[in-house]
């Protein structure tokens, strides 16, 4: 609150506050730029990229306008501050802004066509969430198909909110990311203990069983002597206690959504299509908490 009456809009974005939380979203800038880029009345799609995209670069292909292309995905990588949703598929697209070709156009305008589809979904920030710090990390493998190198994603929830989200290629074939989403953890327990908030071993949830076992196990196997030193702070950490490595079902990791195109199915349950309006009961949302995003109603 402030002398100019409530936070509504901010730098594009859309705040809508209740007494059951807040909800932030960019509603009226997924209009705009659907009506810039003559998108308004192309029709919908259910998920921003089909899980038999395989975009490379594609050198035979007919070249594009650069410069039509690069303002397509600013315009899109801005709507990624309240919309995870379409994160990978606009970062994996961004890759070919130097040389873009008729491929890359049509899966950047599918983004869009899905922005058609979904216009008013946004992050849900609730007033009667638990403050539970949690961390999500997950990697595809080799999915890149030029080099081969892998795609890593992690997500942050405090309670029910999503708070943190990255999305990243690796820098080299075969390292993991798990101590990203660790340091990432541990910035943010920092942080929120200047507010005097404390946490326990902070849950990091990751589906694979290697990761947790070389951070576990104090013995330094043959096979995992080329690992660099830098990467075991993951297993000092956990030994301090600070964070606990959890095994979580490929089904239920919440960083998938950002490693690689999904089914409708499983994209639409991760994402979290959940309503927000006035009717919201007290703990309906903690007892979905898995889910990223919210719908505006």
């Amino acid at each position: 609150m402030s002398l100019m009456g409530e936070l509504r809009f901010f730098l594009g974005l859309q705040i809508k506050q209740g007494l059951e939380g807040t909800f932030v979203h960019q509603a009226k800038y997924t209009r705009d730029i659907l009506k810039k880029f003559n998108m308004g009345d192309s029709k919908p799609m259910t998920i921003p990229m089909s899980t038999n995209t395989a975009l490379d670069a594609d050198e035979d292909g007919e070249a594009v306008d650069q410069k039509e292309f690069r303002g397509m995905i600013g315009s899109l990588l801005y709507l990624t501050a309240t919309r995870p949703d379409i994160q990978f598929a606009v970062c994996l697209c961004a890759r070919y802004q130097a040389s873009p070709r008729t491929s890359h156009r049509q899966a950047v305008k599918r983004i869009f066509r899905y922005l058609k589809f979904t216009p008013k979904l946004g992050l849900w920030y609730s007033s009667g969430s638990s403050l539970f710090l949690r961390g999500f990390s997950d990697a595809d493998h080799a999915g890149c198909r030029i080099d081969r190198k892998s795609t890593s994603g992690t997500c942050q929830l405090l309670g029910t909110s999503l708070v943190s989200w990255s999305f990243r290629k690796q820098a080299s074939v075969s390292l993991s990311r798990v101590h990203s989403c660790c340091s990432q953890l541990l910035w943010m327990k920092a942080t929120l203990s200047n507010f005097g908030l404390r946490f326990g071993k902070i849950p990091l949830l990751v589906d694979s069983t290697s990761a947790i076992s070389i951070a576990k196990n104090p013995v330094l196997h043959s096979r995992t002597k080329h690992i660099d030193v830098r990467f075991h702070f993951l297993r000092d950490h956990y030994e301090k206690g600070d964070i606990d490595l959890v095994h979580v079902a490929s089904e239920n990791q919440l960083a998938d959504i950002f490693t690689k195109p999904l089914e409708f199915g499983t994209f639409v349950r991760l994402r979290g299509w959940r309503c927000i309006d006035n009717t919201l009961i007290k703990g309906e949302i903690e007892s979905q908490w898995i889910g990223l995003i919210a719908l505006l109603v």
